[in-house]
């Protein structure tokens, strides 16, 4: 009780807490007080004034002093508001008005802020919305409150649109509080150590919350170790926060190190963010700016062991005050707190728990970089030259995501020259053209659009060009040329028709930040260009740096790569198993019963149970029979064998490992229709059930390891095996046969079939005192049958019903698949609202299906036409899909329609309405039909349930045959189930659940097959009655007739039907391999005969004959190409069909003298899918249903396929059989018994194989007596002639 009580207890410590902001004002709820009215107009500036009237000053909200309002001189996207609040204030909602009377005012804005005037940072109102709403006319207010709110001292307004038929026009007010800052500042050489009481109780949970901004990419933000190697690390690198936390005695880790956890990037840019660190024995929060991970660290509570000091700032080296271990952090800390504790209050006041190392003060220097953003490619930056110069030399910084982009360009004076800088690849290279002189290139640098600032500084002078990117230096040679600086460089693009085609670019301009522009010895100020009184520019953000980590956070899903650009970003779906622009959908179906009904064969697939879901997909096998089985096989021993142990110890306890996780293993479960286990047990004097107190002596633990104590099919918690349910077991005192303790070797075959319990993951098996007792046992795969969500359907019968579930919470991603069927030309398949948000998907024409949304960025769409219509009452599948990236609709195999999402719109979908389904909330338009296997995001949802109680909605579908019928092949028949659809394979020569499965025999020398379709007294009673299930009419005017077969020997008979009136049809191969066919349908005329010289037909390939008769004509096809069309003289009826014979036979006096050469030496090979009309003899004599008419002489043996016999491309010389699996039958030659039941099984093929080894062995013996033979006669002949010799 006491262990509960303690998890409790951890669980309510690591619950979400309010991060630690203290606030100097009043309780943050009453943070909203108006800050702008009350300042003097000092504190407004702005970019321009369109007269003393329209001033920045004049901006307050409501007012109407002066003009009513501040508006600029010009009118275009350069313009901004500014106000200076006079300290940090937390800011937590802006206001704005138009000019007072007015037609001018802005309809969306920009929002930006900074602390110093400087450097300043757009405000995000969503993951990828900048910009606000603005006002519809000049004196109506419109507010918005900032979530998450934000302090600053600068704010600006930076107008993107406004009144066509006016100017710009604001009035403004920001809202919001005062603001308490604790401060200090690090110069990456200083430190702060908090030393902690010893004395006090150590804290069960440890809060570090801070603030920083930082000049630098990398540095140690916190650290504290313990004794043994333990330690917490907080690091920033390359822009990002790192937490380490290591709880072995493993060295500090290095920056090559695996992370332990990672938030946040670009964090580096000189702004503040917010950490909070939340610490429970080896359980971590971990919060930057609104984004948490929670993680599990590895070992046990060994963060306890930490000691009482912990460091800010780097990690000092012990008895060095100076110096440090590691890269030390360059910037400031603000509100820093351990525990509830302001540690930098504690260092302002010296206390002596505080111990500063280096120059460390308590006030944050405001950067002075003025940092400039290529906001398009169109961008630019034209700047004057050190013209006169006998060289080049340019310096700057910059950070970009894009792989290629138009950096810089200059013209030479006297047009000698000019000189491009790009970047291509994410490497930088430089190309210097002069006259008279071939391009000189130089490249340095690689991976430069990361996102990190890289400096560059070029220069080309008398003899040489280089360039120095970071750390890589490139030099090339020149011809010794003087060198003269142009007048005008340009950054970015080019001005349009100004410098001529050197300064075009395929690769566009570039797109990013630049700073610490410097050109000769002189730095660039972007302000003086913003003010215009230095160059020029277009499309450029000066004094900010607006670049933003799009891959932050990812969208990415199921483990894809997301990589970025400056407009957008992708996700690399390679080896993940999904597809699509956010690696959402499963490449794979959800079950082994989708993958049969998409016409596949049994075996390995993988299998995604959940979709779209977070489970990743898994392999397992798939039985195709009459149902779908899920086979998954685990990875434990193929037998256990138990012994006897000392009472009450295990003797055995085994673990079965699957390679489908829990959860993926509990998906498949779920999704069967029924699942079940088996173990097979063999024991010999086994243990009593259980000790003398009850406990069990046996148990197995399955998914969820919860142990159980039932066995077989009983209910839980019974303890019986399936012979104790079934009353059968070999001592009644007992519920299993191996209880009963017999000095015998007994069985129990047992099944666990409770799906909530599957699979078996451990067995366990304890001795009661009996050390001589042995048992063994096999435990079998998970077999799952079907899929519930497959097959549930509903169907809607009036155009006001529907159904309708909870709201669609799909806010990043929202897919959406089923399957429909109907006859109606237009209808609504579901539609779920939000306030203004919504998704619907609906049959809007016979051949139109439109799938519309909308998430704040206006209606969207996207439709696919089809060129035939979708209410043929046929089962048609949809699958719609809208994410970050866009929408995508895609019906049955016809081409997807994709539409992409705005730019930087809005990206969540709120709805908050319930789903309708087959309907809408106004109850219009309404579908009439089937709605089947509905999936939301990978969540089946249970029509069927609902429909029970939802009037006009049925629960099923029927007619499933018209959309799957074309699965049967071969002469197969379509048969509805109340849950899909069966192929009745009775009228075909194939079986298998597809009639697909080729029904192969190998007809040894001399063998053969009778398959008898009537007998000769039943025509003398009535002629119109048949014994075959073939035709009820004595005569037939056609038939069909297919075949395939694969052999070497000519002649040969392939088929030979026969009949009561003495005729006949016969094909054979001739000697020459040719195909002939003969028929004789007249008994007083001579055989129609014909030879089709297609090739050489018995080359030991496989070869397909197809005939079809009807009256007088007869096509021929052979191997699916070759046809030949022939006309019978000798009839147009086959009269009374009595047999159909395959191989040797002799009993053929009527037939020409080429079929009785033919049948004399009957077949030699493989025969397969033979078939007469509705009579199939192999399968007859195979597969028999019923006893049947076929009389089997010789060695006939079942083969798997006849293809598979010979070698791909090479005749096979030696047709051999390959015996399948114990079907079929061989027996002696001339047995000439019918094959009643032909699935003679294991018996039939141990019994064929001993006789053909038994038959060996006689051979072998034979010839091994005839060589002893030969050789004492020949050494008797030698020794008579030595005699003679010697005489």
């Amino acid at each position: 009780m006491a262990s509960v009580a303690w998890a409790v207890f951890r669980v309510l410590l690591l619950l979400p807490t309010q991060t630690w902001s203290p606030v100097g004002a009043g309780n943050p709820r009453d943070c909203d007080a108006p800050l702008a009215s009350a300042l003097p107009r000092s504190s407004f500036s702005s970019s321009s004034e369109l007269s003393s009237s329209h001033g920045p000053g004049f901006s307050r909200l409501n007012r109407r002093d002066g003009a009513g309002g501040w508006t600029p001189l010009v009118s275009d996207k350069y313009q901004w508001l500014q106000i200076d609040l006079g300290e940090r204030m937390e800011v937590t909602a802006v206001a704005t008005q138009g000019g007072y009377g007015s037609s001018d005012w802005v309809t969306s804005y920009l929002l930006m802020f900074s602390d110093g005037g400087r450097n300043w940072k757009q405000y995000r109102r969503e993951e990828s919305i900048w910009g606000f709403p603005g006002n519809t006319n000049a004196d109506s207010v419109v507010h918005y409150r900032l979530q998450p709110p934000f302090e600053a001292r600068f704010l600006r307004f930076l107008p993107l649109a406004w009144n066509p038929r006016g100017r710009i026009g604001m009035r403004i007010e920001v809202y919001g509080c005062a603001y308490k800052s604790e401060v200090v500042y690090f110069d990456g050489q200083s430190a702060l150590l908090y030393k902690l009481d010893k004395n006090s109780l150590k804290s069960i949970r440890d809060i570090i919350s801070l603030k920083f901004k930082a000049m630098q990419s990398n540095g140690i933000l916190l650290h504290r170790e313990g004794q043994h190697g333990n330690h917490i690390t907080l690091e920033l690198i390359k822009g990002k926060l790192v937490f380490f936390l290591n709880s072995d005695n493993a060295k500090l880790p290095s920056t090559t190190a695996p992370v332990t956890l990672t938030l946040g990037s670009l964090l580096d840019d000189q702004h503040w963010h917010s950490v909070l660190i939340e610490l429970l024995d080896t359980q971590v929060n971990f919060t930057v700016d609104q984004h948490t991970q929670h993680f599990q660290a590895k070992g046990e509570s060994s963060y306890l062991d930490l000691h009482f000091e912990i460091s800010f700032g780097g990690i000092p080296t012990p008895g060095r005050a100076r110096e440090f271990t590691r890269k030390s952090f360059h910037g400031c800390l603000e509100n820093l707190y351990y525990n509830g504790v302001d540690v930098i209050e504690l260092a302002k006041k010296h206390k002596p728990q505080i111990l500063m190392m280096g120059n460390v003060s308590f006030s944050c220097p405001q950067p002075q970089t003025v940092p400039v953003t290529f906001l398009s490619s169109r961008s630019y930056l034209a700047l004057p030259g050190n013209s006169g110069e006998d060289k080049v030399s340019v310096t700057f910084q910059f950070r970009t995501w894009n792989r290629a982009g138009h950096l810089l360009f200059s013209k030479l004076r006297r047009d000698s020259g000019s000189f491009v800088l790009f970047l291509k690849d994410g490497k930088l290279k430089l190309s210097l053209f002069q006259l008279g002189q071939s391009p000189r290139n130089v490249t340095a640098g690689a991976g430069l659009n990361d996102g990190q600032w890289h400096s560059v500084s070029l220069s080309a002078k008398w003899s040489h060009v280089s360039m120095v990117v970071d750390d890589d230096t490139a030099v090339q040679p020149l011809v010794a040329v003087l060198i003269d600086s142009g007048d005008t460089y340009y950054f970015g693009g080019c001005l349009d028709n100004s410098s001529g085609s050197e300064c075009k670019s395929p690769l566009g301009g570039f797109q990013g930040c630049l700073r610490h522009i410097t050109i000769g010895d002189k730095a660039v100020d972007p302000i003086s260009v913003q003010q215009g009184a230095l160059g020029s520019f277009r499309d450029l953000q000066i004094d900010s740096c607006s670049i933003t980590d799009r891959c932050l956070p990812s969208y990415c899903e199921h483990g894809g790569e997301c990589s970025q650009s400056w407009d957008t970003f992708s996700c690399d779906c390679l080896g993940t198993g999904y597809m699509g622009e956010t690696c959402h959908s499963s490449l794979y179906e959800r079950s082994c019963e989708a993958h049969k009904h998409r016409g596949n064969p049994s075996g390995l697939y993988y299998i995604d149970a959940d979709g779209s879901g977070p489970l990743a997909p898994f392999l397992v096998y798939c039985n195709m029979t009459d149902a779908a089985w899920t086979v998954v096989r685990h990875g434990g021993p193929d037998a256990v064998t138990v012994r006897g142990a000392p009472s009450g110890r295990p003797r055995s306890a085994a673990s079965f490992a699957y390679a489908a996780g829990a959860g993926q293993l509990r998906a498949a479960v779920g999704l069967a229709e029924r699942c079940e286990q088996r173990l097979a047990l063999r024991c010999g004097t086994a243990r009593r059930p259980d000790l003398r107190d009850g406990t069990p002596l046996s148990w197995w633990v399955g998914r969820t390891n919860e142990t159980h104590t039932y066995w077989g099919g009983s209910l839980p918690d019974a303890q019986k095996c399936t012979c104790g349910l079934e009353g059968n077991c070999t001592d009644s005192q007992y519920y299993c046969n191996c209880d009963a303790g017999r000095n015998e070797w007994t069985s129990d075959t047992i099944v666990f079939s409770q799906k909530e319990h599957l699979p078996v993951t451990q067995i366990v098996m304890m001795d009661g005192g009996r050390p001589h007792s042995e048992a063994a046992y096999t435990l079998g795969p998970l077999l799952c049958r079907g899929d519930k969500s497959f097959w549930n359907s509903a169907s809607f019968n009036t155009e006001t019903s529907y159904l309708h579930f909870p709201a669609f919470h799909g806010e990043l991603t929202a897919d959406v698949c089923f399957f429909f069927k109907t006859t109606v030309s237009s209808g609504v398949f579901m539609e779920n609202l939000g306030i203004t948000d919504f998704i619907r998907l609906e049959l809007r024409a016979p051949t139109e299906i439109t799938f519309s949304f909308d998430v704040g960025n206006g209606p969207c769409e996207v439709t696919v036409q089809s060129p035939t219509p979708f209410n043929d009452n046929r089962w048609h599948h949809v699958r719609a899909e809208r994410n970050v990236k866009g929408a995508s609709l895609q019906v049955d195999q016809l081409p997807q329609k994709m539409q992409p999402a705005p730019a930087d719109g809005h990206i969540r979908l709120q709805l908050n309405s319930q789903l309708f389904i087959g309907g809408t909330a106004t109850r219009q338009k309404g579908f009439l039909g089937c709605i089947r296997s509905l999936q939301l995001n990978g969540v089946a949802l249970d029509l069927e349930e609902r429909a029970t109680v939802t009037p006009g909605v049925e629960p099923g579908c029927a007619g499933h045959c018209s959309s799957y019928g074309h699965l049967c092949l071969n002469e197969g028949k379509c048969r509805e189930k109340r849950r899909g659809v069966a192929c009745d394979c009775a009228f075909s020569a194939y079986d298998g659940p597809f009639c697909s499965n080729e029904i192969s025999a190998y007809f040894g020398t001399g063998s053969s097959m009778t398959y008898n379709f009537q007998e000769h007294y039943t025509l003398s009673e009535n002629s119109s009655s048949l014994i075959s299930s073939l035709h009820r009419d004595v005569t037939l005017t056609s038939e069909m007739i297919t075949l395939s077969f694969r052999t070497t020997r000519t002649p040969s008979l392939l088929l030979y039907v026969s009949s009561f009136y003495e005729e006949y049809l016969s094909v054979i191969l001739a000697n020459n391999g040719s195909l002939q066919i003969r028929y004789k349908l007249d008994r007083h005329q001579n055989p129609d005969a014909f030879n089709f010289d297609f090739r050489n037909m018995a080359d030991g390939h496989l070869h397909q004959v197809k005939i079809n008769r009807e009256a007088a004509v007869v096509m021929v096809e052979v191997n699916q190409s070759a046809k030949k069309q022939v006309i019978l003289s000798s009839g147009t009826e086959f009269n009374a069909v009595k047999s159909l014979m395959l191989g040797k036979f002799l009993e053929a006096p009527d037939a020409d003298p080429d079929t009785r050469r033919a049948a004399a030496s009957g077949f030699t090979g493989c025969l397969s899918a033979v078939r007469f009309g509705g009579a199939a003899p192999l399968k007859a004599a195979l597969r028999p249903s019923v006893p049947s008419r076929v009389t089997v002489r010789g060695h006939v043996a079942p083969m798997t396929r006849c293809a598979a016999g010979a070698a791909s491309g090479s005749p096979a010389r030696e047709l051999a059989p390959r015996l399948a699996g114990g079907t079929g039958r061989s027996g002696p030659a001339d047995e000439g018994e019918p094959l009643v039941n032909a699935d003679r099984r294991d018996s039939a093929v141990i019994g064929g194989v001993i006789a053909v080894v038994i038959f060996i062995l006689l051979c072998i013996t034979a010839i091994a007596i005839r060589i002893y033979q030969q050789r004492k006669l020949r050494k008797e002949n030698e020794s008579k002639v030595s005699k003679k010799e010697e005489c």
